[in-house]
């Protein structure tokens, strides 16, 4: 299907569409209430607001209500989407935007005027300019192209046309004037001002005191900074509402993040308990070993779970899945040494002087405490009965041993 609008026609819908976007409370004017009435048809939310009028009232105050009961209780990430609500602006002295002119004259960029050219393009402005004194605007604009024609490296021309736009109640005109002298002249006072007072026609009240206030920096003027200050409480309300909104954005992901920290957490413990919760309840805790040569379980230990010197299962699940622990047994000349140790306590002999097996006994001997030699029944090595350790070994002879051969 072909598209039933020319290049001109689309150019202008654009020009409105930005407008519509930029300000959209110009959809309140009586003569777009077809479009309106078209778009509330297809479900869109439109601000409540009388166009021209001081002060109007935004939609979503209507929701004040109900603000105590959402205090209460803190809503949750997918009810945080509650839209912004509209700004209260003076919407008076606000127009519609004009279409664009594609054959609004800019000359050639590229052309590089003559001595004689610039001559010829400043006896037009005189000229224009003097048309304008007598508002006659139409020819001051006929004559403004000729001398740009001559000469469009002046930003002086573009700006000065712009003003014979803004006369004309052409703002978007304007504005591209302006534009162009400004890339010509970034300190052209006069393409600032005028355009500044174009961009509060269209209700663009940040980019208007932008302007403005570039205009008064390169040379003051009266009527600039009056129209500033026309601008000026409507600007700073746009401003703060977009402060508004970003620190609630930033507060919502602080709480998002919050809320997933939290989530992490209480799943990292759930996971720990259910850990403990599946070595105390194991029958006879892992009996013969782990799977694969592993730490050998109550049934590798002499005596089972009942020689833990007293040790619940739980206490004794924390104590083989302490990280270092379980890293050691990882190693399998470890699980090794222990699984040959656990059969017959008396082969520790073999390993007493490995430092690596040395040091595991130390740390089970450190996290069992007073579970001592009672812990390992038959005194395992290391832990108060095992050749070589304190208090290990045959007992030197007393006085009620002597002759008794």
């Amino acid at each position: 299907m072909s598209c039933p609008f020319n290049e001109e026609q689309l150019t202008q819908l654009k020009v409105f569409v930005e407008l519509c976007k930029n300000q959209p409370q110009i959809l309140h004017h009586p003569k777009l209430a077809f479009f309106k009435d078209y778009l509330v048809s297809l479900g869109v939310t439109i601000p409540t607001a009388t166009f021209g009028a001081k002060n109007f009232t935004p939609s979503g105050d209507t929701n004040t209500s109900n603000n105590n009961a959402e205090e209460k209780a803190e809503p949750s990430s997918e009810e945080e989407s509650e839209p912004e609500s509209d700004v209260e602006l003076d919407m008076e002295g606000v127009v519609e935007g004009d279409a664009m002119d594609n054959n609004q004259v800019m000359g050639d960029p590229d052309k590089e005027p003559t001595d004689e050219e610039r001559d010829q393009s400043d006896e037009k402005r005189s000229e224009a300019m003097r048309a304008f004194s007598e508002q006659q605007f139409d020819e001051a604009l006929k004559l403004y192209n000729e001398a740009i024609q001559l000469n469009p490296q002046s930003a002086l021309l573009f700006a000065k046309r712009g003003q014979i736009y803004l006369r004309l109640n052409k703002p978007n005109a304007c504005i591209k004037d302006c534009t162009r002298a400004l890339e010509l002249n970034c300190d052209s006072a006069a393409a600032y001002k005028f355009r500044g007072r174009a961009y509060r026609l269209l209700g663009r009240f940040e980019d208007a005191s932008h302007d403005l206030c570039e205009s008064l920096k390169i040379d003051y003027d009266d009527q600039t900074n009056d129209w500033l200050n026309e601008v000026k409480p409507n600007a700073e309300k746009l401003r703060q509402h977009k402060l508004s909104v970003q620190r609630k954005k930033e507060e919502k992901e602080h709480r998002e993040k919050l809320r997933r920290a939290r989530k992490a957490q209480e799943a990292r413990a759930r996971a720990a308990r259910a850990q403990a919760e599946a070595a105390a309840g194991m029958p006879g805790f892992m009996p013969g070993g782990m799977p694969g040569g592993g730490m050998p379980g109550a049934g590798g230990f002499p005596g089972g779970m009942g020689g833990m010197g007293g040790m619940n299962p739980q206490d004794f699940g924390n104590l083989l899945f302490d990280p270092e622990i379980m890293a050691a047994f990882q190693d399998p000349e470890v699980a090794a040494a222990f699984q040959d140790v656990s059969s017959n306590p008396a082969n520790f002999v073999k390993y007493q002087n490995n430092p690596k097996i040395a040091a595991v006994i130390e740390k089970l001997q450190t996290k069992l405490g007073k579970g001592g030699v009672g812990a390992f029944p038959g005194g395992f090595p290391g832990f108060g009965g095992a050749p070589g350790a304190p208090n290990s070994g045959p007992k030197p002879p007393t006085d009620d041993d002597v002759g008794l051969d």
